[in-house]
């Protein structure tokens, strides 16, 4: 721990009991002087049982914050009491490279392997290990793992390594099924996903999952997956590399004002206005049509103040259910609900504030030089940043999109085969596939609107993180010619390191722990409510953590900071990646054939000879992969690792199923 490093004092809010706080000091003695094994996760209840907390039901408080605590001492915090009370000050970041690499593995083992002993996942994961029948044929999840002694002595005798390994893009729909095994493609990628270091989560907004098959096999084993899904709206690193940060926007702008940019600054005004419903306003007096034309600040005052008696009728939650049921293509039934009656009178405020002060500027016929005059205007310059900002956050989630799972399963994994799922991700067949998928109604846009309105669907950059800040990344040198995926002869893609950054989250947080934080703000009366409706914004989880830990009164931002310092990565797939990404371009300049000509063969090929075949050359990666074996009992790294705390074994692996001796 450094010097300068910042202590926090553990406090109940008010309202706890004596008994309570004296409750709370006994823990948090205990734990400061506790000697934690880091590759066992601390047992909540035994600790509540040693402090003797007693039933912690009735008080939520106190279960809030044992709860809390309890998760950040496993995490490394430090505690030290007094006479004056507890302090808890967080962990150093490990300089030795494999140290920290195991503390961030803890953190993410502890959901993970919360997970997996929920009964549901456990029967879920012997489903699929228990023998059915397909086709006369009895199969299983371990027919599509490799056999790693069978998958080394291919390559060996193999006179070509496109013999041995033929990977290819399938592009999972909950609909459809395995035709060599029965199974459902999206349970095939669900049981694989649990392989991972991090407990399996669904994403709000878009999401398409990705397997990567071997048709060497006869059952076409899983090479990999991939999930291509909504991104982060904000990360100052990508927004600054992509050059479509707001003040850089502007500043760039300054220096050199173009027609092009006039342009599409009055096209945007133009559209913002017309994509926002207004019946219901004008109904109820709110608005008058005139107000449209020629607004007045009166107006926007207005619509602030319709704006906060909605948001504040939304967050009662009271019509919740009602919201729930309406149907999910009557836009105007939705437009009027309180979520987005609220949402709709802000935007307006702001678009017909930008209209009165910018479009004076612009005119009917805007060019460089009135762009330039409006520069110059402090007040409308402010405007054209609040019109970037909006721009990107609307086409953030469109043309931008996060690889939020990527990796290989064993054997493959050993030949580097997640660089192989890294490229294949943003290959023209997984970019044909996203658009053919999101050309539909975008639900916020056309909620908003009243009617279907339908953004764009050609992705423009694809970003992702490490797990790891330090050491190795898959992503590290990943870069593959343009040709792979029909591009120029000249160029080259792949992941660009665009810096690091330590990211907020609740992967150190139990499920206990947010379920008392969640009761804790729920019974303190806090006036921001969670409603988990699409629309009131991302990740439901950290929102409800945020305010638990507001109702505890301790620093959130510093709690929910979880040590972890990540590589940036990105995949600019356009020339023109800023001016396409805010819609200033209206067509992509793409640096691959966005049409596929193939399954991913041809980007296979160039793994094959840039990364399989030298690996395979080398004796510890043969090792490695021989030792996944499938034999009774399975021990191989693509099953499932169920936590050995919940049972002494694995789930019995089938006797009549046919392992590959």
């Amino acid at each position: 721990m450094t010097d300068d490093a910042r202590y926090i004092p553990l406090v109940l809010p008010a309202g706890a009991t004596t008994n309570e706080r004296r409750g709370f000091i006994r823990l948090c003695t205990l734990l400061s002087r506790a000697q934690l094994d880091p590759r066992v996760a601390v047992d909540h209840d035994f600790w509540i049982t040693a402090a003797d907390l007693g039933d912690l039901y009735n008080k939520p408080r106190l279960a809030a914050a044992s709860h809390t605590l309890i998760d950040l001492v496993d995490q490394g915090w430090i505690i030290q009491v007094d006479r004056l009370g507890a302090l808890l000050s967080p962990p150093s970041v490990h300089i030795d490279r494999e140290a920290e690499k195991a503390r961030i593995r803890r953190q993410e083992h502890i959901r993970r392997d919360a997970q997996l002993r929920q009964p549901s996942v456990r029967r879920f994961v012997a489903s699929m290990e228990r023998s059915h029948q397909h086709g006369g044929r009895l199969v299983s999840i371990f027919n599509l793992m490799r056999d790693g002694r069978e998958l080394a002595d291919a390559l060996t005798s193999a006179g070509d390594a496109s013999e041995a390994i033929q990977p290819y893009v399938q592009i999972v729909d909950s609909s459809l099924k395995c035709e060599l095994t029965g199974f459902n493609l999206h349970d095939i990628w669900r049981y694989f996903r649990h392989t991972w270091s991090n407990a399996y989560s669904t994403v709000p907004g878009r999401s398409m999952p990705i397997l990567i098959r071997d048709a060497a096999t006869e059952f076409h084993s899983v090479i990999g997956l991939a999930a291509i899904s909504s991104p982060v709206v904000q990360i100052a690193e990508r927004d600054t590399w992509m050059g479509w940060d707001t003040k850089q926007f502007v500043a760039d702008a300054q220096a050199a004002p173009t027609d092009k940019i006039a342009r599409w600054l009055a096209r945007r005004i133009k559209m913002q206005r017309l994509e926002i419903y207004v019946d219901d306003l004008l109904r109820d007096g709110v608005l008058q049509p005139n107000d449209l034309k020629s607004p007045t600040p009166d107006v926007a005052a207005r619509l602030r103040a319709d704006a906060e008696r909605h948001r504040a009728k939304h967050h009662r939650g009271g019509p919740v259910r009602a919201v729930r049921n309406i149907e999910t293509d009557a836009w105007a039934e939705r437009a009027e609900t309180p979520l987005f009656r609220s949402k709709r009178s802000a935007l307006l405020a702001e678009t017909l504030e930008i209209q009165g002060l910018l479009g004076a500027y612009l005119g009917a016929n805007p060019s460089a030089s009135r762009l330039r005059e409006a520069l110059a205007d402090p007040k409308a310059r402010t405007q054209i940043g609040r019109i970037a900002r909006r721009a990107r956050g609307e086409r953030v989630g469109t043309v931008i999109a996060d690889l939020t799972v990527c990796g290989a399963v064993a054997p493959y994994n050993a030949l580097a085969a997640g660089k192989l799922v890294g490229a294949l991700a943003v290959s023209p067949t997984v970019l044909a596939a996203y658009r053919a998928k999101y050309a539909r109604p975008s639900e916020i846009a056309s909620a908003m609107a009243g009617r279907p309105i339908t953004r764009e669907a050609r992705l423009s950059f694809v970003g992702t993180t490490s797990l790891y800040g330090t050491g190795s990344s898959q992503y590290n040198r990943l870069f593959w010619p343009a040709s792979a995926m029909g591009g120029p002869e000249n160029q080259r893609m792949g992941f660009h390191e665009l810096g690091r950054s330590r990211s907020f989250g609740t992967s150190h947080f139990s499920d206990a722990t947010v379920e008392a934080l969640v009761r804790l703000s729920e019974q303190t009366g806090g006036l921001t409510r969670v409603n988990s409706l699409f629309g009131e914004g991302v990740s439901p989880r950290l929102r409800k953590v945020r305010l638990g830990l507001a109702a505890l009164g301790w620093p959130t931002n510093e709690l929910l900071k979880h040590g972890r310092e990540r590589i940036l990565y990105g995949v600019p797939l356009v020339e023109n990646v800023r001016d396409y990404s805010l819609g200033i371009d209206t067509e992509p300049d793409y640096l691959l054939d966005p049409e596929p000509t193939d399954a991913g063969e041809s980007v296979a090929r160039w793994w094959l000879e840039r990364w399989a075949v030298r690996r395979a050359a080398q004796e510890h990666v043969v090792a490695t992969m021989r030792s996944h074996r499938l034999v009774r009992p399975v021990r191989h790294g693509a099953r499932v690792p169920l936590p050995v705390s919940d049972a002494d074994e694995q789930p019995p692996f089938a006797a009549d199923h046919q392992a590959q001796a």
